[in-house]
């Protein structure tokens, strides 16, 4: 079954929330997933699993679908850290070089795929 599709407005919202600091749980929860929905939808496929616990996890970047198991290319890190790469407020190989991502496998690499999201300019 098909996980239900954050409305761009409502992802907007809540990834400004939490860019500004100001959001609790549930607005996190949404930005978190939010982010994750535009990675799969803007690079569809198999390949690489970027998880973002306890909030969500994706399948993304074209190449052989994994289907059972732990996936060969696994991407993970915090919520927090998730939002900062997604948004272009630190940079991919900052944060594995500073141990805040989880990167096995050769195309556990999402340098070129971020940032996903930026503030729109007149709201």
């Amino acid at each position: 079954m098909a996980r239900a599709r954050i409305p761009d407005g409502e992802g907007d919202q809540a990834v400004a929330a939490s860019v500004a600091g100001d959001a609790d749980r549930a607005v996190t929860a949404t930005a978190v997933r939010y982010l994750l929905q535009l990675l799969a939808e803007r690079y569809p496929g198999g390949a690489v699993e970027v998880r973002v616990p306890p909030y969500g996890a994706v399948q993304c970047i074209e190449g052989l679908k994994h289907t059972r198991g732990t996936p060969p290319n696994v991407v993970e890190m915090t919520p927090q850290v998730w939002l900062h790469l997604a948004t272009g407020s630190r940079g991919w190989s900052d944060a594995v070089e500073a141990g805040a991502v989880q990167a096995s496998g050769s195309r556990a690499d999402l340098t070129g795929r971020l940032p996903l999201w930026r503030p729109r300019v007149g709201g």
